[in-house]
């Protein structure tokens, strides 16, 4: 019987480089989880995007930027269309908690406003 799941945990990490060091390594210790078979698997499925951290990285190499927005309501730091912001939710899907394009859409939309982006309807 597959185990149930007791505690859901969301980390920024570097696709394909992500190592035991903090804060990585107290988070997982402090769940319960086998950190260096995790970091392996994580390692293992993410090393085509090296050096990423999803979704923040698409919408800046989409934009060619090198950083985000420091004040997003005031300096924005580049524009999307909402064709491009789609196609970012399709390319992140599998890794998001919905299976609903819309709402990865939504999703994708507010880091994009986060990070002083704006978004084109």
């Amino acid at each position: 019987m597959a185990k149930k799941v007791q505690q859901v945990l969301k980390l920024n990490l570097p696709a394909g480089a992500a190592t035991p060091a903090p804060p990585i390594g107290p988070i997982l210790g402090q769940a319960g989880i086998n950190m260096m078979e995790f970091l392996k698997q994580y390692n293992d499925e993410t090393k085509d995007k090296r050096g990423q951290v999803i979704p923040a990285d698409l919408i800046k190499q989409q934009l060619k930027l090198q950083k985000g927005s420091s004040d997003p309501k005031k300096d924005i730091v580049g524009e999307l269309t909402i064709d491009q912001v789609k196609a970012i939710a399709e390319k992140k899907l599998p890794d998001l908690n919905t299976t609903n394009l819309e709402n990865a859409i939504n999703t994708v939309s507010g880091t994009a406003r986060s990070m002083g982006v704006k978004v084109k309807e």
